[in-house]
């Protein structure tokens, strides 16, 4: 019944979705002082402004980005296939993409917490299988809703734990597509401390061990919301490797980092980025860009 409900809410035009999503952010931003404190501090910690008036400015529109990535998921999941990626008005440069799948090792989209992650999974979707890694919900009557949204034409699902991983590897070997959201915080054991604007942040090391073991292509990728609701465009970039001295997860944070400055105001600064895992050990003292 609630899936018929969202199909029937996700023909309303995307602009109508994100004027409600946006005062909805503004809703949550005020009643949750928690949320609204993290979303301030870790836009403060980025330093992606240039004084108080466009920090002031970031912030606004941030507050109501944050609500229309929430909103955005009933037409990107619940609308048909066909229709849905139609909300992808373009995606470029298509030669990285055509480069990395003509090397038939695989391709390792990642996708950070910026614009609508889950339309640029359905447009590679349309090219290809791609096996996406989530984290189940810790509510478990959301997971049939999320499975039905996420989990359809050419996109399936991994779960955040070693059968997901051995569900990546598969579809690499078979030359096939994977998404991650790189800037997920990873289980304890399964990430390292590493610099991310500026702070030690637990850092996935699952990226560099796919690699390792497909010689797959990482390409970084972001389905940025255009103004009006007049849908996304989806940014490719490669992943340029390792600079002289930096090791790999911080090498993935400055990949990280370059992509956020595309549109910091659609990056989800309320995400608890920062956070020190159940279990792992806290950031030593003087962790740097180094680390």
């Amino acid at each position: 019944m609630l899936i018929g409900l969202l199909r029937q809410l996700a023909k309303l035009p995307l602009s109508w979705i994100h004027a409600v999503g946006g005062t909805l952010g503004w809703v949550v931003y005020f009643l949750s002082g928690e949320y609204a404190a993290r979303l301030r501090a870790n836009l403060l910690q980025s330093g992606l402004w240039q004084d108080e008036k466009d920090f002031q400015r970031i912030l606004r529109r941030n507050i109501a980005d944050s609500g229309k990535a929430v909103a955005e998921l009933v037409p990107v999941w619940f609308r048909p296939v066909v229709p849905a990626l139609q909300l992808v008005v373009r995606a470029g440069p298509l030669a990285l993409v055509e480069d990395a799948e003509r090397r038939e090792r695989g391709v390792i989209y990642l996708t950070p917490h910026l614009g609508c992650f889950d339309a640029a999974a359905l447009w590679v979707g349309q090219r290809r299988p791609i096996t996406v890694l989530y984290r189940p919900p810790k509510m478990k009557a959301l997971q049939p809703l999320i499975e039905a949204g996420r989990g359809r034409d050419r996109v399936r699902l991994a779960p955040a734990n070693l059968g997901g991983v051995r569900l990546l590897l598969k579809a690499l070997k078979r030359g096939e597509a994977v998404g991650i959201l790189p800037d997920q915080v990873p289980g304890e054991g399964e990430g390292v401390w590493a610099e991310f604007f500026g702070r030690p942040a637990y850092t996935m090391t699952l990226v560099g061990r796919l690699v390792e073991a497909t010689g797959a292509t990482i390409l970084m990728t972001a389905a940025v919301r255009l103004p009006d609701g007049a849908g996304y465009a989806i940014h490719f970039s490669e992943f340029n490797g390792l600079p002289a001295g930096i090791s790999g997860p911080r090498a993935l944070n400055m990949a990280i980092e370059k992509l956020v400055r595309l549109e910091p105001s659609q990056y989800l600064w309320s995400y608890n980025r920062y956070k020190v895992p159940a279990g792992a050990m806290p950031p030593p003292e003087g962790t740097d860009s180094h680390a």
